[in-house]
């Protein structure tokens, strides 16, 4: 009998494992992600000692779960005032869970994709053999892990030095270590009401910030080949993959373009009263957070409506493949524009850097642009009439921007805000509870199961050709 139980065991645990391999990772990814923001809103109702005062409605237990999951930061409570320490430490412990899922998840499977995204399949070629399709997702989870905790370490240590004169050396531990995590994974949740509007004179603090957030937006990959680079450097054989050339060039153009087109807008407006020095800062940490972080330095309810659409165009491209950020991510959009760009010069196909672009590429970026654009378009329009009562009360003169900036900030996992999520209609929180879940694990699913070459006879079919108008 036990001989029998035995082999039912090991027979149950052979068919669960084999069930686990043949899970696809996109698959994997969403069902992990629904789990945790469950989890995490079941949490919220039944754990003692979260808050110090009324707990949260179910509703907004899902809302701050999934926020804090998907690293959104878009709040309906104040994170400060009405969640305790180990509140504020449990919604930290769902941020850190969601930023290391999406950056383990999203590198497996862009490595798993790898010969399809041209990533990696000539790195032998070109001399990073340590970054190559032949890996194990476990050492790379690991890697993961471990490259993520020991930047927010440091980080947390640089903060509570910029912190501790401010706070006091003991008040500046907890506050270092929850912006260092929530930085790093991009989140934008903040112990203070104000998120850091009151440190715009703290420019050490907001460099390290920045810091955080640019390295969470960066993506795992593109690190660690830059980490090989570095090590290589005197190697003429070695070369940077065209995806971390885009990745690197465009998260420097949209930084610098961000922070001389917003600095210029708040000049006389909310940047009025700082330093030369602080505006230019703030300018800066302005452009980097529209990047998916979600802090802000800056009101963005009284900020120049020129500077808020702008936000939402920096907003909606976001960060980089592989990483804690959200958006449409900078290589899509490279991609978009370089594709624009040779069909204008009358190219047929993509070139950058001396290589060109698989047409099933541009085809997947300009797929994905569709979709997300179709979607942030549905939010608004469903905002632009639930939210209506609303927004009247606040800013009558602007309610459809304040639509979008809304739609777009969930949809891109920002976390940034014109002032209304806290007021919105239970409509309105299931729309943004849905914009967040879909902009965090929708694209990376398409963009995945596009990816997937379906070797079947319906593939070899087509119709005859015929020619559509178009332009």
């Amino acid at each position: 009998m036990a001989t029998a139980s035995t082999s039912n065991h090991a027979s149950l645990l052979h068919r669960l494992s084999m069930w686990w391999r043949s899970v696809p990772p996109a698959q994997l990814f969403v069902g992990s992600f629904f789990l945790l923001i469950v989890l995490g809103t079941v949490g919220f109702k039944v754990l003692p000692g979260l808050y110090t005062g009324p707990e949260l409605s179910w509703l907004n237990a899902l809302f701050t779960s999934t926020s804090a999951v998907c690293v959104t930061g878009l709040i309906v409570v104040d994170t400060a005032t009405f969640f305790t320490t180990w509140g504020q430490a449990y919604l930290l412990l769902l941020i850190q869970l969601g930023g290391l899922g999406i950056i383990s998840f999203t590198s497996i499977i862009i490595v798993v994709l790898g010969r399809r995204l041209s990533l990696r399949h000539q790195a032998l070629a070109t001399g990073a053999a340590e970054i190559t399709d032949d890996v194990h997702y476990a050492d790379l989870a690991w890697a993961v892990m471990k490259f993520t905790l020991g930047t927010e370490l440091l980080g947390a240590v640089l903060l509570y030095l910029s912190w501790g004169s401010a706070l006091g050396w003991q008040g500046a531990v907890w506050p270092a270590v929850f912006h260092s995590i929530s930085a790093f994974c991009n989140a934008g949740f903040s112990t203070f009401s104000t998120s850091l509007m009151n440190f715009q004179g703290n420019a050490p603090l907001l460099l390290v910030v920045m810091a955080l957030i640019v390295m969470g937006g960066l993506g795992f990959l593109t690190l660690e080949e830059l980490n090989v680079w570095y090590r290589k450097r005197q190697s003429k054989r070695f070369r940077l993959s065209t995806h971390s050339q885009i990745v690197l060039g465009t998260t420097a153009v949209l930084i610098v373009g961000g922070a001389v087109v917003i600095t210029a807008f708040e000049w006389q407006h909310t940047l009025q009263g700082l330093s030369l020095v602080d505006r230019v800062v703030n300018g800066l940490f302005a452009s980097v957070t529209t990047r998916t972080a979600g802090f802000n330095t800056i009101d963005y309810g009284a900020a120049h409506p020129s500077t808020n659409f702008f936000t939402i165009l920096w907003m909606s491209i976001g960060g980089s493949p592989g990483s804690t950020a959200g958006g449409l991510k900078t290589t899509t959009a490279a991609i978009l524009c370089l594709a624009a760009w040779a069909r204008l010069r009358g190219y047929h196909y993509t070139h950058v850097s001396g290589r060109t672009i698989p047409p099933e590429t541009v085809q997947r970026a300009t797929s994905l642009f569709v979709l997300g654009f179709v979607v942030v378009t549905a939010g608004v329009f469903v905002l632009s009439f639930s939210e209506l009562p609303s927004i009247l009360a606040i800013a009558p003169q602007g309610t459809f921007l304040h639509h979008m900036f809304e739609a777009v900030s969930a949809f891109n996992t920002v976390g940034l805000s014109m002032g209304i999520t806290s007021d919105l209609s239970i409509t309105g929180r299931w729309t943004t509870i849905l914009l967040m879940f879909i902009g965090r694990v929708g694209p990376l699913t398409v963009a995945a199961a596009m990816s997937i070459e379906r070797r079947t006879q319906r593939d070899n079919f087509r119709y005859a050709y015929e020619d559509v108008i178009v332009g």
